[in-house]
C-alpha cells in the first residue's frame, strides 16, 4: 500500500488558481450576478407600481423623493444597467442554442459586445430619459 505521507499536495478538482480568469469567464459571472442583482430591483419595481396604483400622492411621493435622491438614481442606473446586460446576455445564449457562435473569437466577441451594447443602450435610455423629463 501506499504511504500516505508521499501524496502530492494538490486540490481534488479544478481550482481558480489553475484556471486563468479570461473576458467571457467573468461575462459568465457578470450575467449571473445582474440575475441576482435583478431579483432584488424587482421589489423596487413592485413598489413603484403599487405607489403609483395607491392613488394616494403621499405614497408615490415618498417613493419619487427616495428614487429621485442621489442614491435613488445610482440604483435605478444600476437596475436599468443589469437588466439590459442580462437581457444582452440572454440572447447570446439563444444564439448559442442554434449552435451559432462558440468558435473562440466569436465568444470574445459576443462578450464584448455584451458588455458595450448593456453600457451604450444604458446611456441611450438615460439620455432619452432626462431629456423628456425636461
Amino acid at each position: 500500500m501506499a504511504d500516505g505521507s508521499s501524496r502530492a499536495e494538490r486540490p481534488l478538482s479544478p481550482h481558480l488558481q489553475i484556471y486563468r480568469p479570461l473576458f467571457t469567464m467573468m461575462m459568465s459571472i457578470v450575467h449571473r450576478v445582474t440575475g441576482v442583482g435583478l431579483y432584488f430591483g424587482m421589489v423596487l419595481f413592485v413598489w413603484w407600481l403599487l405607489a403609483a396604483a395607491s392613488n394616494t400622492p403621499t405614497a408615490f411621493n415618498t417613493f419619487s423623493g427616495i428614487a429621485g435622491s442621489f442614491i435613488g438614481l445610482v440604483v435605478l442606473l444600476g437596475f436599468t444597467w443589469a437588466l439590459l446586460h442580462h437581457a444582452l446576455g440572454g440572447l447570446r445564449h439563444f444564439m448559442w442554442d442554434f449552435i451559432r457562435g462558440f468558435e473562440p473569437r466569436e465568444r470574445e466577441l459576443l462578450a464584448k459586445a455584451t458588455l458595450a451594447g448593456s453600457i451604450g443602450l444604458t446611456l441611450v435610455l438615460w439620455v432619452i430619459g432626462i431629456a423628456l423629463k425636461g
